[in-house]
């Protein structure tokens, strides 16, 4: 199977093409912007502009040329996809750098067989040092079949030492100052604050906007075959950014994983609206001390989820929750809390604000434990 088409973003996908064309564009470049929104799809699909054989009077890529065809379906030997992976067990060096590379195999297969295909672990995924010298020796080879490779680095930011060996980050702006002149850099990053100043001095910034509501909703009513009504629904809540809805979906890949975030960040909702002080004290102390980056950042986005019902609930907007089983629940916080929408809004900012905490090395218990303070604190303002 291939890549589902790029949705949106036209403007920069136009400078972008453009500046391929023309030879101008940057060695190595950082997508940013917020999560989900499609900053690894668009730089693949800058892989297949650059890798094109023939380009269309437009400047846009053929689509039938060999490499056209390869670079969606996840083929083409110059065109290298890397992502944060959990640390597999190994005894030493050697072994971790091949285990990294069966695992990243492991997931592009998975990514092959289905384009919808929503990663989730167990463990918190990251950059080892291991990775880093995959990805380095994959840049010192000639190229395979055309005049260049190109490395698309997802999620960058976990290559900042938490989960990720101190090493990796370190190693790879070793690459960004003396890449191969044959190499093209594509780094993608929800939270480049959190990147080294060193990398992010060195990658020329270009940022992806959330995509319109309707955007998200044709594409899950085209590609994932869903009604209408219920695509509106969940581009509604999906904030601009299709892999957020594909998260949202019935089914969604690593259901177990996302069921707990789930939980996690229902629990977390009813600790913030608890009368008992005791309540979010034992809610902070449940969070694992380190991994901010890994799971605690999905029940963070859980969370927010849980405070949009919450809101729909307290604006009189029953129809638009995307938890619609958890209704009772909702309605109960609104009555007994006389919860307010304003009070609402002001809450998502502060989850906002400790999701770049968790981007750091913030220790997850003391976010959680502000965070949850901060919460009641507006929702009992607005009451």
């Amino acid at each position: 199977m291939a890549l589902t088409p790029v949705y949106g973003h036209e403007d920069v996908r136009g400078i972008l093409v453009a500046a391929v064309r023309a030879g101008t564009l940057a060695q190595s470049l950082l997508f940013h912007g917020p999560s989900g929104v499609g900053k690894q799809r668009v730089g693949l699909w800058l892989a297949q502009q650059i890798m094109c054989e023939s380009p269309a009077p437009d400047g846009l890529a053929c689509g039938r040329c060999q490499s056209c065809r390869m670079v969606p379906r996840l083929e083409h030997p110059d065109v290298h996809w890397f992502f944060p992976l959990p640390r597999p067990d190994a005894a030493t060096p050697e072994k971790l750098r091949e285990k990294l590379e069966e695992s990243r195999g492991a997931e592009l297969a998975y990514r092959r067989a289905d384009p919808f295909h929503v990663p989730a672990y167990d463990r918190a995924p990251a950059y080892f040092m291991g990775t880093i010298q995959n990805l380095q020796r994959f840049a010192s080879v000639r190229p395979a079949m055309g005049s260049r490779k190109v490395f698309v680095v997802g999620d960058a930011e976990a290559m900042v030492p938490q989960e990720s060996s101190p090493e990796a980050a370190n190693a790879f702006l070793k690459l960004l100052e003396e890449p191969p002149a044959d190499t093209t850099l594509i780094l993608t990053s929800s939270s480049p604050g959190a990147l080294l100043p060193t990398i992010r001095s060195r990658v020329l910034p270009v940022r992806l906007v959330p995509l319109p509501a309707e955007m998200v909703a044709d594409f899950l009513e085209r590609e994932k075959g869903m009604a209408r009504a219920d695509a509106e629904r969940v581009g509604g809540i999906s904030a601009g950014a299709i892999g957020k809805a594909l998260r949202l979906l019935p089914g969604a890949g690593g259901a177990g994983v996302l069921q707990r975030q789930r939980e996690a960040g229902r629990s977390l909702l009813q600790a913030a609206t608890s009368a008992s002080a005791a309540d979010r004290l034992s809610a902070a102390n449940a969070v694992a001390p380190a991994g901010a980056r890994g799971e605690f950042t999905g029940t963070l986005e859980a969370l927010s989820l849980w405070l949009r019902d919450l809101m729909a609930v307290a604006a009189g907007a029953p129809d638009a929750l995307a938890f619609t089983d958890d209704a009772a629940l909702l309605n109960g916080i609104v009555t007994r809390g006389r919860v307010e929408a304003e009070g609402v809004a002001s809450a998502l900012l502060r989850v906002q604000e400790a999701r770049e905490l968790a981007s750091g090395n913030v220790n997850p218990q003391l976010i959680v434990a502000d965070l949850l303070r901060g919460i009641r604190g507006d929702l009992l303002r607005a009451g």
